[in-house]
């Protein structure tokens, strides 16, 4: 039966990966396995890594022009899991995801290590590579051009982030009779109901 959540889902998720990251030994907590829908009707998946969670939802980076980033732009609602077995805890995020704006864009790109501001525009990601020798020329070649001066973030890298409508806790236990716990609201805007689903 479900019910009107006694706590917030997204401040819970916050608790548990600031658990996650304060233990040493272990995968990055950050990474996120982000599925996607192509214009074929079918599920695409791969790891990233979160850039910010709050109340608005959960961001991360990307190259528009890549196959993740075309897809979000052309179907906008997406999932996002963390797995986190040294706590033995995997958390499920739904909902739809809209670009962030430039000044946040700008903001993150700025903070970003030179040789990954330079990897942004030297890799037209997701498009076919005729040899590793053309992207290190690529890469070679920007790294002249921006010599001593600041890089700009390509316009065609940004962030995006998914608002949540959907939320789920697993928590391991004993037998695989798994603890579950489904958070949902109609809208971004909407209070949170919680439903218990058996494992």
């Amino acid at each position: 039966m479900s019910s009107s959540a006694a706590i917030d889902p997204v401040q819970r998720f916050l608790e548990l990966f600031a658990q996650a990251s304060a233990t040493p030994g272990h995968a990055d907590p950050t990474g996120m396995t982000l599925s996607t829908i192509g214009d074929d009707g079918r599920p695409s998946a791969r790891i990233v890594l979160l850039k910010g969670a709050d109340a608005r939802g959960l961001v991360f980076y990307t190259n528009r022009n890549s196959r993740k980033g075309q897809e979000l732009l052309a179907h906008p609602d997406a999932a996002l899991t963390f797995w986190w077995p040294h706590i033995g805890m995997q958390v499920r995020f739904e909902g739809a995801v809209a670009p962030v704006d430039d000044a946040e864009a700008d903001g993150y790109f700025a903070s970003r290590p030179r040789g990954s501001q330079l990897g942004a525009w030297a890799s037209d990601q997701s498009a076919p590579l005729a040899s590793r020798a053309e992207l290190e020329a690529r890469l070679a070649e920007l790294t002249r051009r921006y010599e001593g001066s600041t890089i700009p973030r390509p316009p065609h890298w940004t962030g995006f982030r998914l608002l949540p409508t959907t939320i789920e806790f697993w928590q391991n236990r004993d037998d695989r009779l798994h603890h579950r716990e489904q958070y949902r609201r109609a809208t971004p805007a909407s209070p949170w109901t919680m439903q218990l689903l058996n494992p």
